[in-house]
């Protein structure tokens, strides 16, 4: 297992070293002032990755409890490596993922690229928008990859292919959220971030009209194909949510979109 150094020194095990510095900086945009996260909190951690989220929120609070999700073992290894690194005895990690059902379903994992793994495979079954997030990281690269914008373009198209090369199948447990708030007996839900490469329609899908009573925030990431950003804006505004979209500007060009709602209080 490789360690990596982040943009503030600290260190963090991963399984690729550059995704993982750019996952800090993806991650980073999820902390706008329009959600409010605070001591005691209670978070969801859906597609949990390495657990870049979780390690970010374990710096910046002395008492958090998190739920983090990693359906892909090799992932969930790094994940469970970091919560334990973390020192939070709050951050919880579970090696299943999150969707509108309980059983199994194929992933596909990606070795060079551990986080563009899904069982969607929506993203990378477009090389347009493979090419406009590589264009848009490495402009928007840490400070440190100060060889980023020297790449020149024509490299591009081989730096995506040896990115997906050689996938491997893998079959995973899956479960709702309502099934987990139950197993868990969750009470609060302070902020739901979701992040699964495409599977956030389903995650949606999945939560019983009841537990969104105990969701007060999200962050979600949205693959906005097919009219899905319409289809759940719509359902957040009629749960009675108010919400805000922004881009990452590292995906300025692609179909992606980063959402954030919030419960209104009447």
């Amino acid at each position: 297992m490789k360690q990596a150094t982040l943009s503030d020194g600290s260190k963090v095990y991963c399984i690729n070293r550059k995704e993982a510095q750019m996952l800090q900086e993806h991650i980073d945009g999820y902390f706008d002032d329009y959600i409010n996260i605070k001591e005691n909190d209670t978070i969801i951690d859906i597609g949990a990755n390495i657990g870049i989220f979780g390690l970010e929120l374990s710096k910046k609070y002395n008492s958090i409890e998190i739920f983090a999700f990693e359906p892909i073992n090799n992932i969930y290894d790094v994940l469970k490596k970091n919560s334990i690194s973390s020192q939070n005895k709050q951050f919880k990690t579970y090696n299943y993922g999150i969707s509108d059902k309980n059983g199994e379903e194929q992933f596909q994992y990606f070795p060079n690229s551990p986080a563009l793994s899904s069982s969607k495979n929506e993203i990378v079954q477009s090389k347009e928008q493979l090419l406009l997030a590589l264009k848009g990281s490495l402009h928007h690269a840490p400070k440190k990859w100060w060889w980023a914008n020297l790449i020149p373009k024509f490299i591009y198209p081989y730096i995506i292919n040896n990115l997906i090369k050689n996938p491997i199948k893998t079959i995973c447990s899956i479960k709702t959220l309502s099934h987990v708030i139950k197993e868990n007996e969750i009470s609060k839900i302070d902020l739901l971030k979701i992040d699964c490469e495409g599977n956030e329609l389903n995650v949606i899908n999945g939560i019983t009209s009841k537990d969104w009573d105990i969701i007060k925030q999200i962050v979600m990431e949205v693959n906005d194909i097919d009219g899905r950003f319409e289809y759940i804006n719509k359902k957040l505004i009629n749960l009675g949510y108010s919400v805000k979209t922004t881009k990452d500007p590292s995906l300025e060009g692609t179909n992606l979109i980063n959402l954030f709602a919030k419960k209104i209080i009447k």
